[in-house]
C-alpha cells in the first residue's frame, strides 16, 4: 500500500492541488453569497434562489472537495515517511492550518444551515470579514508545504 502512494506521488499530489482549489473557492465564494442574502427578504424568490445556491455549493462543491483534500494529504504524508514526516515542524504548521480551514467550512455550514431555516444570523460586514479568513491560512499552508522551512 505504502508502494502505491510512493509510486504515484506526483499524480497524487497534482489531484490533491485540484481538490485544494474547488475547496479554497468555495470557501471564498460561500460567504460571498452570505453577503448578499443577508439582505434578502425572507421568502423571496431571491431568498429561495440564494438557499438554492449555496445548498448546493456547499453540498456538491465544498463537502466532496474537502474529504478528496484530507483524503489525498493523508496519503501524500504517508509518502513521505509517515511518522517520521510529521514530526517537521513545517508539516504540523500546515495541518493546523487545514485543520483550522476545517472548522471555517464547519462554520460555514452552519450558518449555510441557519439561511436555509429563515435566519439571517450575523450582517453582511461579517460575512465580507469571514471571507478573507481561509485565504489568509491557505497562504500560510502554501508557505508551509513549498518552502519547507526548518525551524
Amino acid at each position: 500500500m505504502l508502494d502505491f502512494f510512493s509510486n504515484n506521488y506526483e499524480i497524487l499530489r497534482a489531484l490533491h492541488i485540484i481538490a485544494v482549489i474547488a475547496w479554497m473557492a468555495g470557501l471564498m465564494y460561500l460567504p460571498r453569497i452570505f453577503v448578499y442574502h443577508s439582505n434578502v427578504e425572507i421568502g423571496s424568490q431571491t431568498d429561495e434562489t440564494l438557499k438554492t445556491m449555496e445548498r448546493k455549493l456547499f453540498r456538491f462543491i465544498m463537502e466532496p472537495s474537502m474529504i478528496v483534500v484530507w483524503c489525498l494529504g493523508l496519503s501524500l504524508i504517508m509518502a513521505r515517511g509517515g511518522y517520521e514526516f510529521l514530526k517537521n515542524h513545517f508539516v504540523m504548521v500546515k495541518l493546523t492550518m487545514v485543520i483550522l480551514i476545517t472548522i471555517v467550512h464547519m462554520f460555514y455550514g452552519k450558518l449555510q444551515s441557519e439561511f436555509a431555516n429563515g435566519k439571517r444570523p450575523l450582517n453582511h460586514v461579517f460575512y465580507r470579514f469571514i471571507n478573507e479568513l481561509p485565504f489568509i491560512l491557505m497562504i500560510i499552508a502554501v508557505f508551509m508545504v513549498v518552502l519547507e522551512p526548518s525551524f
